[in-house]
């Protein structure tokens, strides 16, 4: 069975965004590499979201393209 690829990267990004959150949920202070893995999955999930725009977009291209 094959998944599609935006909903893939939906999972990824949820992972992403637990791992942000349980990283704030800590009771100890944050380390410096601690808000260094934050920043970067922080911008992990900025791109994961512009590749699903993307997908969302091209969809609507063809939808239209199609309908015409």
């Amino acid at each position: 069975m094959m998944t599609h690829p935006a909903s893939t990267i939906r999972r990824e990004v949820n992972q992403l965004v637990e791992l942000q959150i349980q990283t704030f949920r800590q009771e100890s202070s944050l380390t410096s590499s601690d808000l260094l893995d934050y920043g970067l999955r922080a911008g992990k999930i900025r791109t994961l979201y512009q590749e699903l725009d993307r997908i969302g977009r091209r969809r609507v291209e063809l939808s239209s393209s199609r309908a015409s």
